[in-house]
């Protein structure tokens, strides 16, 4: 079986703003095929164009979500949701409401999230985490 890749915001929004950037060179070695979003990450991406009111940006941000995977959230994610906010909070270290959400959407489907924030998805016990900016 490949391993699947999860993109989350940071990722996307490099994706939008360097299109030959490290994340494309990183896309074409793994396969588009390998590669989705959450929708949780959807959602802030299209939140923040909103607010941001730039055309060039939202034009630049719907060819990426255009062109990429973007998973609904089903069942067992809350499942995970649960387990991690649990452990999470017991340790006195949570993690933000929306990032709970894109950990556990990518620990349930069982791939490994993409993210520049390493910080805070390291936390999260039994999540595989890579960043491709570094």
């Amino acid at each position: 079986m490949n391993r699947r890749y999860l993109l989350d915001t940071s990722i996307l929004s490099d994706l939008a703003k360097r299109p030959a950037g490290p994340v494309t060179q990183r896309i074409t070695e793994q396969g588009v095929e390998s590669i989705a979003t959450s929708l949780v990450v959807a959602c802030e991406i299209r939140f923040g164009l909103v607010k941001s009111g730039s055309p060039r940006l939202t034009e630049n941000m719907n060819q990426v979500l255009d062109s990429i995977e973007i998973l609904p959230l089903e069942h067992p994610v809350d499942e995970h949701y649960a387990e991690i906010r649990n452990a999470l909070e017991r340790a006195g270290t949570p993690i933000g409401p929306n990032d709970l959400l894109i950990a556990a959407h990518a620990r349930a489907l069982g791939m490994i999230l993409v993210t520049d924030n390493v910080r805070e998805f390291s936390r999260v016990e039994g999540l595989g985490v890579e960043n491709w900016l570094a």
